[in-house]
Formats: C-alpha cells, sequence, structure tokens
C-alpha cells in the first residue's frame, strides 16, 4: 500500500473513507477534533447525531460507519474509531483501531482511505502506529483459495495520513511512516512463511527465505546443511532431524555496520526456533495438537522478519547476529527415541524423556554456537511450550531471564511496540525436575511449571551471558480476527526485536565519548613502554 503525509487542517482529504479516530468525550461538546466538526458540518449535523443515537461513545474497539450520500466531496463514508481514555492512551490502541478500518475498507472495496490522525504529544510513534497498523490490517492468506485467486474486485491501494492542526510534515515523521511501513511488510512477509503448509516452508525452503530476506537487507547469509551440523558437534540437533526424510538447515544471518569501529562492538544474538513441522515424533501428539503445528517455526520468522528491518532501516552502530537452526521431527524407525542419551555441542549430556520437548534441544546447541560470538546479549523467540499458554492465554508473551537490566530493555521495548509481555521467574528450584539418573539432565520434566522447566533448560547452554528467553507459544497465532490480525499468524515477536535494536543504538549514539588522553601523558607513557 501507498502511503503519504499532509499537513493536517479542516480540509477535506482524499479518500473514499474518511477515518476520524476519537477519544472518549470528542464526540460532543468543544473537544471535537476540527475534522469531525467539518463532517458533521457538510453532513447536516447527522453524523454526530446518529453516532450517538448508535451509542457510540469512543470507547476501546468501538466504531461507527455512516454513508455520505456525496455531501463529503471524494470521502463516500465516514468511519468514527474509538480510542478510549485520552489519558490512558497507548499507540497500540490506535494501531489496532487503524487495522480495524483497513478491514472495513477492504469489505467495502475501497481503494483509497483518508486518515485523521489524532493529536498528541507523541506524533512520530502516532504516525508509525497507523501506518503499522493499516498496512498489518490488509493482511490476507488466501493463496491456496480458488475463489480469492478468481476475485477481480478493487484492492485498498493508498492512504493519505493527515496530520492534527499545528503538526507540519518533518524529517522525523517520513521517517517513522517509513519505519513503520518496513517494520509492517516485514511482519507480513512473516505471517505468510508461518502461514505455508508444512509441505511448502520446509528446512530448505525456510533457508532459502533467509538468503533471500538477507541479499535484500544487506545481510551476509551462512547456510548449512547436515554435514556442517555434525562438524559443529550439534548432537541434540542432529538428534531431533534423523526421524525426517527432510534435510535440516543451519542458518546463520549477520548484519555489520559499515563503520570499521562499529563492527568491532559485541554484537547482539538472536536466536529463533524453526522446528517447520512438529509431530512430536515418537512421543506422538494427538491429531488436534497436530494441525497447527506448521507454525512451530514462528520463532524463527520473526527473527528473519527483524534481520530484515534492522538491515535495510535501522541499520545500528553494531553487529546484530541471526541463529536457526532448521528441520522437522517425525516419527519414523529411525527417529531418536524416549531413553536416548544426546550430546549437545557444549559438552553436556541429555537424556530423552519426551521427543516431544525437541525444541529446546536444538535450540540448546543454538544458543551455544551464539555465544561463541561473544554477544552483548542473546534473545530467543520460540513457541516453546503449552504451560505458558496455560499461564498467559492468547496474546501475551512469556519473558524469561536472570540478567535484571537485559530483560527490562525487552520488555520495555516490547512496551514501545505495542507487544504485550509478562516476566515469568526462572528458579533453581525447579532445577529438580531436569535431574537425571544417567545423564547431565534431562530434556523435559514434570508438568507443573512446564515453561520455566523449559527456560531452565536453555539457560544450561548460555552460561554467563546477558540472556532473554521469549516464549511466544500463544501469540504467535491468532485464534480469531482482532485488530489488525486474522485468524493464524501474527509474526508475534518481530517488532519487539526492531524496536530493542533501535532503542540500543539511541543508547549507543547518547553515550559520551570517552575523553582522549592528554598528549604529554600520553608520550610519557609511550616513552615508558619503550624503555
Amino acid at each position: 500500500m501507498q502511503f503519504s503525509l499532509v499537513s493536517g487542517d479542516a480540509a477535506p482529504v482524499s479518500g473514499e473513507l474518511l477515518v476520524i479516530p476519537l477519544f472518549e468525550g470528542e464526540l460532543v461538546g468543544d473537544t471535537a477534533p476540527a475534522s469531525l466538526a467539518t463532517a458533521d458540518s457538510a453532513l447536516d449535523g447527522k453524523l454526530r447525531a446518529a453516532a450517538t443515537q448508535e451509542g457510540f461513545k469512543g470507547k476501546v474497539d468501538q466504531s461507527f460507519l455512516i454513508h455520505t450520500l456525496g455531501r463529503l466531496g471524494s470521502n463516500d463514508r465516514v468511519l468514527l474509531l474509538g480510542l478510549g481514555n485520552r489519558a490512558r492512551f497507548q499507540p497500540e490502541v490506535l494501531r489496532l483501531a487503524a487495522g480495524r478500518a483497513a478491514k472495513t475498507a477492504q469489505r467495502l472495496k475501497a481503494t483509497s482511505i483518508a486518515f485523521r490522525v489524532p493529536a498528541t504529544d507523541r506524533a512520530e510513534d502516532v504516525v508509525r502506529a497507523v501506518v503499522e497498523g493499516l498496512e498489518l490490517g490488509v493482511y490476507r492468506f488466501d493463496k491456496y483459495k480458488s475463489a480469492a485467486r478468481e476475485d477481480k474486485s478493487p484492492k485498498l491501494k493508498s492512504a493519505t495520513l493527515a496530520l492534527p492542526p499545528g503538526t507540519e510534515k518533518s524529517r522525523a515523521l517520513d521517517d517513522a511512516l517509513t519505519l513503520g511501513l518496513k517494520v509492517a511488510e516485514s511482519v507480513n512477509w512473516a505471517r505468510d512463511l508461518v502461514n505455508e503448509p508444512p509441505n511448502v516452508v520446509t528446512p530448505v525452503r525456510l533457508a532459502q527465505a533467509a538468503q533471500q530476506a538477507a541479499k535484500e537487507a544487506g545481510l551476509q547469509a551462512e547456510i548449512g546443511g547436515r554435514k556442517e551440523i555434525e562438524r559443529l558437534n550439534m548432537g541434540m540437533f542432529l538428534g531431533v532431524t534423523v526421524g525426517s526424510a527432510q534435510e535440516p538447515r543451519l542458518i546463520h544471518l549477520v548484519y555489520t555496520p559499515k563503520n570499521a569501529k562499529d563492527a568491532k562492538r559485541a554484537p547482539l544474538a538472536l536466536v529463533g526456533k524453526a522446528i517447520t513441522f512438529d509431530s512430536g515424533g515418537l512421543s506422538l501428539k494427538p491429531t488436534e495438537g497436530m494441525v497447527e503445528m506448521k507454525t512451530d517455526m514462528a520463532g524463527s520468522a520473526a527473527v528473519l522478519a527483524a534481520m530484515k528491518v534492522i538491515g535495510s532501516v535501522v541499520k545500528p552502530p553494531f553487529p546484530v547476529h541471526a541463529f536457526i537452526g532448521a528441520c522437522e521431527n517425525m516419527p519414523s524407525g529411525t527417529a531418536y527415541k524416549p531413553g536416548d542419551i544426546l550430546t549437545a555441542r557444549s559438552g553436556k549430556t541429555v537424556e530423552i524423556t519426551n521427543t516431544d520437548a525437541e525444541g529446546r534441544l536444538v535450540l540448546g546447541d543454538m544458543l551455544t554456537w551464539a555465544g561463541e560470538h561473544e554477544p552483548s546479549a542473546i534473545i530467543d523467540l520460540a513457541t516453546l511450550t503449552g504451560a505458558c499458554m496455560v499461564a498467559l492465554g492468547n496474546y501475551i508473551v512469556g519473558a524469561f531471564g536472570d540478567d535484571d537490566a537485559t530483560v527490562n530493555s525487552v520488555l520495555d521495548a516490547a512496551k514501545s511496540a505495542g507487544e504485550e509481555m509478562w516476566r515469568l521467574p526462572i528458579s533453581d528450584m525447579q532445577k529438580d525436575a531436569l535431574r537425571s539418573d544417567v545423564a547431565d539432565m534431562k530434556n523435559s520434566g514434570e508438568r507443573w511449571g512446564g515453561a520455566i522447566n523449559a527456560a531452565l533448560f536453555l539457560k544450561e547452554f548460555v552460561g554467563d551471558i546477558p540472556w532473554v528467553h521469549l516464549d511466544i507459544a500463544g501469540p504467535s497465532n491468532s485464534p480469531k480476527e482482532r485488530g489488525y490480525l486474522n485468524k493464524g499468524a501474527t509474526g508475534s515477536g518481530a517488532r519487539t526485536l526492531v524496536e530493542l535494536v533501535r532503542q540500543r543504538a539511541v543508547d549507543i549514539a547518547t553515550q559520551p565519548e570517552p575523553k582522549a588522553a592528554p598528549v604529554k601523558a600520553a608520550k610519557r607513557a609511550k616513552a615508558k613502554t619503550a624503555r
């Protein structure tokens, strides 16, 4: 979709659907924005009257649609969106509302939309939220539906964002629009990867997608196969993949700053789970639990989507690496078995008590490999446990880690990006659940505290490096349409990773340069060294 910004005033803005977001209390009285007053006047006061009669008050999730009957220029219809209480406003509310507007436009077969950006003290965040909401909201995955392929009806192609009165176009707002569009396009790309059937997105196909993403974003891509995995002694990764006829892939993407000084900084490491189909292995899942297991690579899709934005738009003053081990978990005569003992790259031995706890095995080897690159921090994303869904539901990510500063930075980034996360404990009191009589540890413990047990397992492979584990099992897949979400893949985590990198880049940019040693003192030190 094409986006443009125009300076905001009460003049008409081109678009078949005019969208006016309102806070509670703005429908009536003197607090109404000029855009509403203008539209209401053109409709002889019928807009406010009809909205009031229908119970629209500007509350969150409320909307009201009316036909203009040709009285408002090119605006065939007006859509009012509720934003709730102004004092409690967060951009995510607007992002969700913009998503609803995009879906309304699609149902109306509108090709253009005019969006009145609400006045707040966070202009850049608001512009970005509108762009992301609209672009995410138009997303559809219907390529395998015959009716969709034959549908020639008009599509939403353009959006004009009218800035509020007193807000002029600026480089910062243009940058916010560009970033928001790139983030949303990349998230939609990740949604496509997750929504594709498992016979299409195999480990090989995922690696090809990673290579293409790297090419587009100016990243370095290294792809390895079974021989490379064997050479790296990734015994846990190999154990999971031996039951499948599909060849595994080792994926390593690298963003390196062009500035030589920045390139020498410690990298940030991102690790994504990439089980392209999880049958449970010999610990076979029931049919209903297997249907959506094509989504077990959602963590890797989010990491790849984030890398696309990091390399093409954010371009931080430090390296960023992505590590992904892609494979299937299948039952066969060659599959790994309960009772097997696998040796990790780190040298730890692991007794297999449940072959359906496979994601942590692959991640363990990936975390060890990532740690060998001496990163400043490691963030992993994984659809790891149903237990996390039991605890937090379908829309909240579980965050684990014992380095408070790193965990808080991820939570702050998530809040800014509009993705809800909640920190869960990672207590050593649970470690007994992973104790093995025959190996260093088991891959699966008791039922209770399952999400914590999985996080504790991963912790064994990160050493002293600051690390955060994000369990996205619930939010990776929406059970219904909501705001800019459709039923299906969400791209959960990608926006947070982009925001985390952006915030780290800002922190580095605002750090004072270390003072250089006085010339005389430096000369004395050099002379002393020479003696």
